[in-house]
């Protein structure tokens, strides 16, 4: 019997006996982690913060959508809103501000590039302005052919030689009127065909148009060459 017993007790495995719990401490205020996730958080704090505050600091102004002469009626469907932070509180006072609305009579004195803030200096009231229609005659090859009523230019202008054999000097020459507005801009075939010429009507401050009209009656022969902006 006792021999029985023995080989029962030999088939059986071991008892596995488990390790003691061990409980698991509390990190308390002396620990360095905690020190450190506080300091991550205070940052976090402060940095958001710091980046509100500086969001609200920027105001929302009018800017050009795209290039506008000199002559151009200024709408809202004209302008797109930026966002602007200005270094001086006073700064904002030189342009419109969206909140405090637009005028619905402003026209451009002189032009204004794509991108750029709509200056309060740059503008007056449609019924004010001394704009006047200057008519002006290129030679189809120094007009682009995408010139339309609308377009935004500058004018040079440049001397003929007085010998027929020698050609027009390059380079664009003396800048005549900058950032003006096409009026109107007839086809060729509408205008001068059989000369080679084509009509444009620009919409020129008065100041500019009396200064254009001196300089183009300095020259002896001279020759006019359109740049189309944007």
């Amino acid at each position: 019997m006792h021999d029985v017993l023995v080989a029962r007790n030999l088939g059986r495995p071991d008892t596995v006996v488990p390790p003691p719990a061990v409980r698991a401490s509390t990190p308390g205020w002396r620990d360095p982690r905690l020190w450190v996730g506080v300091a991550i958080v205070a940052v976090s704090v402060v940095g958001g913060a710091r980046l509100l505050a500086s969001a609200d600091d920027t105001i929302a102004v009018w800017g050009v959508a795209s290039d506008m002469g000199a002559g151009d009626l200024v709408s809202e469907d004209d302008l797109v809103v930026q966002r602007v932070r200005f270094a001086d509180e006073s700064g904002s006072d030189r342009y419109f501000t969206v909140d405090e609305g637009l005028p619905g009579d402003l026209e451009l004195l002189r032009g204004v590039g794509a991108g750029e803030l709509l200056p309060r200096a740059a503008v007056g009231s449609a019924a004010d302005t001394d704009t006047l229609e200057v008519p002006i005659s290129v030679e189809s090859g120094r007009v682009p052919v995408g010139v339309d009523a609308g377009s935004v230019v500058d004018v040079y202008i440049v001397a003929r030689p007085t010998d027929p054999e020698q050609g027009v000097p390059g380079g664009l020459g003396e800048p005549a009127l900058q950032a003006v507005t096409v009026v109107a801009a007839p086809s060729i075939d509408d205008t001068f065909g059989t000369s080679g010429q084509r009509q444009l009507d620009l919409a020129v401050p008065e100041a500019a148009a009396q200064a254009f009209f001196e300089l183009l009656n300095s020259y002896d022969n001279p020759v006019l060459t359109v740049l189309r902006r944007g």
